[in-house]
């Protein structure tokens, strides 16, 4: 059944191809964006002298929020959601529930967290004023990089799990048509 409702579906096919593609692609340009955090960016950071990686962080907050970023952090869910709600018109069931859950998790583990630490530690990053007596600048920066970087390895880490379940969910659970030789 599965095979006829892709086959037999002609445009539908093609599109939830499209936005299956699309959310694969959204998926991993933010599991990339978070793990660069993880793997790079604060490690660079945290050797850095405090009062350089407090004022790095701080410049890199406020350039953010931008018409690049906010399409991929924002859309992403929607982009999942809508995928999942085309898999369903066209009866792929599993593909559906994948991209329907990688859009749940991608909210609850990336959006989620972002808005409810990550942020605000950027917030009360952004009240210190540099340059700060080496002690200072030495605490006030540890009390803001454990934590965030805790809460960005759980986005990255549910981030990754999106683009798994994307991924899964657009070949492994049939949402592109498999072509078998001979027929």
């Amino acid at each position: 059944m599965l095979k006829a409702a892709w086959h037999g579906s002609g445009g539908a096919v093609h599109t939830v191809t499209l936005l299956a593609m699309l959310s694969l692609l959204f998926s991993g340009a933010m599991f990339g964006f978070f793990f660069a955090w993880v793997c790079s960016t604060m490690w660079g950071l945290d050797a850095a002298d405090p009062n350089v990686a407090v004022a790095a962080m701080q410049a890199m907050n406020a350039s953010v929020r931008n018409w690049v970023f906010a399409p991929a952090f924002f859309g992403t869910p929607v982009l999942l959601i809508v995928t999942a709600l085309a898999a369903l018109r066209t009866g792929a069931r599993r593909a559906a529930t994948g991209f329907a859950l990688a859009g749940l998790l991608y909210v609850l583990g990336a959006m989620v967290p972002t808005m409810t630490v990550n942020v605000p530690l950027n917030e009360a990053l952004a009240l210190v004023e540099t340059p700060l007596g080496a002690a200072e600048a030495g605490d006030a920066w540890r009390a803001y990089s454990g934590p965030w970087q805790a809460w960005n390895a759980v986005r990255a880490a549910a981030a990754g799990c999106v683009l798994a379940l994307a991924g899964w969910s657009l070949r492994g659970a049939g949402a592109l048509p498999v072509r078998r030789a001979g027929g």
